[in-house]
This record gives structure tokens, sequence and C-alpha cells, in this order.
């Protein structure tokens, strides 16, 4: 098997982890702030069994240290924006907002990575957009706060996507994770208590029947799959891993059908846009390689 195979599969199996963490924040009681606080926290403490200690950060330039905290950072914005967004339009929504994450990479990658704007990525990411409308044609306008989070969501995903790719060969990814997880775990930890001086107390400790959900969220759905989509991150672009992300709504979604009864929104719009995000999404490898230098 060759190491880009490898990475397409592990990135897959990534997938559908992240996938089921709308299904997780749609069960969970807590709201999205409070959520991600133990999300970041269970993470970062199930991390020190792969870094085996804090012997790593006298290894690691403090520049990088920073960077990586900075990512950590961006990324706990964004995992709040997106259980904002389950929590105000549903997991079948959001997940399916995530998908424009390809679009807003196209853009992104080429000015922070400082590569060439690639048009036949953009054309390929441009068919989600398609996909996306199909599958949220039907949505009330009460659920529009959502998008937007969802929508806020995607385009952070992008920005640290794009940030890991440019760093991510300076450091072990156990190593990476673990400061950006602890990063975002300080970062919400200032903004419980900016939100708590400024609007009251938000509920914060877990139901007992929260327990088991968060622990399958900060380990699987975290540490793991986190992890999984780093080590792929060394033989794909931020591009790709995105695209293969765009899955996500698509296991997303069917897990939703099946645990939440999300079912109404599964019609023939759905199927339609589902079937868009799959052939961009499977064909892209195969397209990159044979069309991409003419598109340039």
């Amino acid at each position: 098997m060759s190491p880009l195979v490898r990475a397409y599969i592990l990135l897959h199996l990534a997938v559908m982890l992240f996938g089921f963490t709308a299904i997780l924040g749609a069960l969970i009681s807590l709201p999205a702030l409070s959520l991600v606080w133990w999300r970041v926290g269970i993470a970062s403490i199930s991390l020190l069994f792969f870094t085996r200690g804090f012997k790593f950060l006298t290894t690691l330039p403090s520049k990088q240290i920073l960077r990586f905290s900075g990512i950590g950072a961006i990324i706990a914005v964004h995992w709040v924006s997106f259980f904002a967004s389950v929590k105000l339009a549903g997991a079948s929504v959001c997940l399916v907002c995530m998908a424009t994450t390809c679009f807003f990479l196209s853009l992104i990658e080429p000015l922070l990575i400082r590569k060439p704007f690639n048009r036949f990525d953009f054309f390929i990411a441009f068919l989600i957009v398609p996909g996306m409308v199909l599958v949220v044609q039907n949505i009330d306008a009460e659920r529009y706060s959502g998008v937007l989070a969802g929508l806020f969501s995607a385009f952070l995903a992008a920005v640290f996507s794009s940030l890991n790719k440019k760093y991510i060969t300076r450091a072990s990814v156990w190593n990476i994770s673990w400061i950006e997880m602890t990063s975002a775990l300080l970062t919400l930890s200032i903004l419980l208590w900016i939100y708590q001086a400024m609007a009251g107390p938000l509920p914060w400790w877990p139901a007992k029947a929260d327990w088991a959900y968060l622990l399958i969220l900060g380990v699987l759905c975290t540490t793991v799959a986190h992890a999984m989509s780093l080590f792929a991150l060394h033989h794909v672009s931020a591009f790709a891993l995105n695209l293969v992300i765009n899955l996500e709504p698509v296991y997303g979604i069917l897990l939703a059908m099946v645990l939440l009864k999300e079912n109404k929104s599964l019609n023939a719009g759905f199927y339609t846009g589902a079937a868009v995000i799959l052939i961009a999404v499977l064909s892209y490898p195969y397209l990159q390689k044979r069309l991409s230098h003419v598109a340039r």
C-alpha cells in the first residue's frame, strides 16, 4: 500500500469520526462553548499518553510553539461555531455547511502557503456549492443563524488547515496536536470567563448522561481523528484533505437520520446534493493527476 493510499484511508476514517461529532453535539445537553471546553480538555489529557510527557517542549523553537498555539486558538473558535450551528440549525444543516470548507480553502490556501492559485481546485470546490444548496434547500428562517455559524466554522477550518499544512513538517503529529488542544483549552477558558462576566452564568458541568458522549467526543472524535488528519497531511494537500472531509455531511446526515431521526431533510434534493458532493470528492484525486496541469 502506497503512502498516498494509506493517507486517503486514514482521511476517510477520520471523516467518519468527524461526522459523528455533530450527532454527539446534538445529544450533549451543554451549550456550545462549555461543550467544546470539555472536548478539548479531554483531548489534551488523552494526548499526553502519546507525547509521553512535556520534554518535547524543550526541543521545539518558541516561535513554533507560538504558531501552533495560535492555530489551536483558531480551532477553538471553529469548534464553538460548529456546535453553535448544530444547536441552532441541526446536525444535518451544520454538516452540509461544512462542505463549503473546500470553497474557502481554494481561495485561502494559495495566500497562506504562497502557492499559485489553482483554477482546477477552485472549479472542483465550486461543484460543492450546488450540492450544498440542494441539501439545504428547505430551511426555516429561524435556522439561518445556524447556517451563518456553520459557514463561519467552515471558513476557520480552511484557515487552520492551511496553516497546519504550512508548518506540519517541523514537529511530530502528537506534539502538534497537544499544543493545539491545550491552546484551544486556554482560549476557551478565557472566552468562558468573558462570557460569564458579561452575560452571567453559563451551564458548564455535564449531566450524567453527557459523560459517555463527552469521552467519545474528546478521545475518538478529537484526539484520534485529529491525529489521523495530521498524519494524512504529510502526503496530501490541505485542499485534498478538506475535499475528502466534504464526505462528512454525507456520513453525518446518514447517522443523523438513524440516531436523531432527522430524516425530514433526506428528500430527493438531499440525495442529489449528496451525489454532487460524492462525485466531486471521489473524482478529485484522479482528475487532479490527469487535468490539473492544464488549469493553472
